[in-house]
């Protein structure tokens, strides 16, 4: 050896407490490839560990660009809508102008349950790009599997943004009614 001290490995204690850190940190999700390779690991170790940190109850979420702490000072909704495909840009718009974080699209089938596909969009720049994706291939939005009935999972920095988003849901005819068999759950947040 040179003289220098050779590198101890850090215990994957060690190393998940510093990736909580790090996201706690993030402005912006950071990426399961990004992790590895700053904390010179494997992907699949990556995932291991946001699964073991979400089982210690640190809420993190996935997003189609990585891994981020859900900020204590932000609120989150879910809202149940129904609209055409015409009528998706309009309805995504309203929740990205009035401050809210699109974190999801979600139905409750009777026979599959919960189907819920992330989508993380912050501005009208996300919803244009995520409106071209949908166009731009046969996938279809998860709506068009409940006849247009769906959820989505907002974050914003209040519940007076919140109340001010479903105010417009409502004025613009998307909000929709929670029928019986649906979860009451889907409304109350832990």
């Amino acid at each position: 050896m040179s003289g220098e001290e050779q590198k101890m490995p850090m215990s994957g204690e060690e190393r998940r407490e510093k990736m909580v850190a790090l996201l706690q940190g993030a402005s912006q999700p950071v990426s399961g490839t990004a992790l590895a390779k700053m904390f010179e690991v494997s992907r699949q170790v990556v995932v291991q560990d946001i699964a073991l940190l979400r089982a210690q109850k640190q809420d993190i979420i996935s997003t189609c660009r990585g891994y981020i702490i859900q900020k204590e000072d932000s609120c989150q909704r879910i809202f149940k809508v129904k609209h055409t495909d015409e009528q998706m840009e309009e309805e995504l718009n309203l929740f990205v102008d009035f401050g809210g974080v699109v974190e999801d699209e979600f139905v409750y089938h009777r026979a599959y349950n919960i189907l819920r596909a992330e989508i993380n969009l912050k501005s009208r720049r996300d919803v244009a790009a995520y409106i071209e994706k949908l166009k731009s291939g046969t996938s279809k939005s998860l709506k068009d599997v409940t006849s247009g009935y769906h959820y989505h999972t907002i974050t914003a920095e209040s519940e007076q943004v919140l109340d001010q988003i479903q105010e417009e849901l409502q004025k613009r005819g998307f909000l929709a009614e929670l029928r019986d068999y649906e979860p009451i759950e889907f409304w109350k947040k832990d």
